[in-house]
């Protein structure tokens, strides 16, 4: 399948020149395939957007559920709604319409939103572990330390930090001059795979994002590992075989969206850092399994593994029935 490019967002190597349109390929090498690929795509974004929503719905709707546990989720849910629609309806776009030129401007727009979900889907598996800690060493003071207002301060803090952490990107992109390709084979907008194509020095933007990183998801998975090494601590040290299994299995869906929220972003990472000689395509549909796979999955795990969410859930529609 051949790749139609509009006359205007043709590559262009003269210089001065600075690119302001772009051209998404879709997944390079696979371009034959992208009708293919885009089914488990679409079926992925449509379980995405009804699971989070109906998630949503049932933790907001039901004051039963109105903990800190469920409210935490309930951001999550609603970063992963944000996560999914900013990346996936550009991509079946591309693999449908070939619908793939984008602007500088909406490119950074989505590279902006991107990455600040991502980092605020990290705070918030970080301040779900700090939930757990709480509830399992502290149970008796546990409403008393996370009071509504304390979960709202920590909602505001979690999109600042975000927000602040990735606002910079927005003028180191800004201050490039585009003249090299215009053509991005991927499927959406990022930092580096954008910043690449300019003609100028981008150092500073490779070591801020490396510093932006460290500072926000490394420290995030850190700080997780040490909170559920004293969960584990505190587990073992109870006296009853009952109360360690139901502390291990209030935090089970927890750790399974931790590990499947990290484990792709890390194995992305290694690949792109050391497999030199992997196909681009792989390195592409990696990139995506990590926007698709963790908010497709993430509701389905909390709806079967935590039993309040499942019964409200259940009860919500059968009294619709009724």
């Amino acid at each position: 399948m051949s790749v139609v490019v509009s006359p205007h967002v043709t590559a262009l190597n003269h210089t001065g020149v600075s690119h302001t349109v772009f051209c998404l390929l879709g997944i390079p090498g696979l371009e034959d395939q992208h009708v293919w690929i885009s089914i488990p795509f679409f079926i992925s974004y449509i379980i995405a957007l009804v699971g989070n929503s109906l998630l949503i719905i049932v933790i907001l709707t039901k004051s039963s559920l109105h903990e800190p546990m469920y409210l935490f989720l309930c951001m999550l849910a609603g970063a992963d709604i944000v996560l999914s629609t900013c990346t996936v309806p550009q991509a079946l776009a591309i693999f449908w319409f070939h619908a793939g030129e984008i602007s500088l401007d909406r490119c950074i727009a989505q590279f902006f939103i991107i990455h600040c979900t991502f980092i605020s889907e990290s705070g918030i598996l970080l301040v779900m572990a700090f939930d757990r800690y709480i509830a399992i060493c502290y149970p008796l003071r546990y409403t008393a330390i996370l009071t509504y207002t304390l979960i709202g301060k920590i909602g505001v803090s979690i999109f600042l930090r975000s927000y602040c952490t990735i606002f910079p990107i927005i003028f180191l992109l800004k201050r490039l001059t585009f003249c090299q390709n215009n053509i991005i084979p991927h499927t959406f907008c990022e930092h580096i795979g954008l910043a690449k194509y300019a003609c100028n020095d981008i150092r500073v933007n490779i070591w801020y994002g490396l510093f932006v990183i460290i500072t926000t998801v490394v420290l995030d998975a850190l700080l997780i590992f040490v909170s559920y090494v004293l969960i584990l601590q505190a587990v073992f040290h109870m006296s009853s075989q009952e109360a360690r299994q139901k502390a291990l299995n209030t935090c089970g869906s927890h750790v399974c969206i931790i590990i499947l929220f990290y484990g792709p972003a890390i194995f992305t990472t290694l690949t792109q850092r050391f497999g030199r000689h992997i196909p681009p395509h792989i390195h592409i549909l990696l990139a995506n399994v990590c926007i698709l796979v963790p908010p497709m999955l993430n509701p389905i795990i909390y709806g079967i593994k935590t039993k309040h969410i499942r019964e409200q859930a259940i009860y919500m529609f059968f009294q619709k029935q009724e």
